[in-house]
């Protein structure tokens, strides 16, 4: 029996404030859902105003209107409205327990053209990896003030080690292989945060792999064939937002349930350097 399914019947409650990212659809949007049944108060963030509120409309309608329910809009490829988001959040909310990076830019339609962010860098790296970075640092004040308070990053099991020497991949550009880049940044910068910031903030850092090919809008538009409905990626994720026994847990990366090993560029601590030092001139 899988002892992740022993209390399935009765979702343990969550009074909690979180931020969801990508929340208009896919996993986003389950996690709403889910959290809604538990209590949470929920910041719902999208990049379209009538698709957000519907999701929002839709998740108030689950909790039977109990839930506590706020909208944020921004264009996450557009490093200056994630600034004007966290300012906003940070402006409006007495506290957030839980920040959730879930908001993705997939392999795409067609992986061969190369796209761009509003501030000219490649569309994977910086919508799956500098924005995240950047939300996490423009609302980390508000994390550890609200502290004890957990980071839950989407990652994936697919990971590309980082060319440092093409960073923004001007050469043999694939949509897939830049995604799988992206999320190995992702989880390289996570690791990074757990050892140089939670030491006494009270704030963790954690990513995850949620389940194999989610029937999501991203796996269809690159061509692939889903393998399970995007519930199967719910409950890995909700637990690493809620689950008392992982409240100091810091710097993991799990494929659903399971602390695993990520790439082996994620340990290297040159790589780590290099990225962090890119990162900062990028975000400067």
């Amino acid at each position: 029996m899988d002892t992740h399914d022993v209390h399935s019947h009765a979702p343990a409650l969550f009074a909690g404030t979180v931020l969801i990212t990508g929340a208009t659809q896919g996993l986003g949007l389950h996690l709403a859902r889910d959290l809604a049944g538990r209590g949470a108060t929920l910041l719902l963030h999208g990049r379209d105003r009538d698709r957000l509120e519907r999701a929002a409309a839709e998740v108030r309608t689950i909790s039977d209107g109990r839930a506590e329910i706020r909208t944020y809009l921004a264009d996450l490829s557009d490093l200056d409205q994630v600034r004007s988001l966290a300012a906003a959040v940070r402006a409006a909310e007495p506290r957030l327990d839980v920040l959730v990076n879930n908001a993705v830019a997939g392999g795409g339609a067609e992986p061969l053209r190369r796209e761009l962010s509003t501030q000219g860098h490649e569309l994977r790296f910086a919508v799956n990896y500098l924005t995240p970075y950047l939300l996490i640092r423009e609302l980390l004040p508000l994390l550890t003030a609200s502290a004890p308070a957990r980071v839950v990053q989407v990652a994936s099991v697919g990971q590309s080690p980082v060319d440092f020497d093409d960073v923004m991949m001007e050469r043999g550009y694939e949509g897939l292989e830049a995604y799988c880049r992206s999320k190995l940044a992702m989880i390289m910068s996570t690791f990074d945060l757990a050892a140089t910031e939670t030491p006494g903030s009270g704030v963790t850092f954690n990513a995850l792999h949620p389940a194999h090919l989610m029937d999501t809008e991203g796996v269809r538009a690159y061509g692939l064939t889903p393998a399970v409905p995007v519930a199967e990626g719910v409950r890995p994720t909700v637990r690493l937002i809620t689950d008392p026994a992982l409240a100091e847990v810091s710097g993991r990366y799990f494929d659903r349930f399971t602390e695993t090993a990520a790439h082996e560029q994620a340990y290297d601590p040159r790589a780590r350097e290099r990225l962090a030092a890119l990162t900062r001139t990028l975000l400067a």
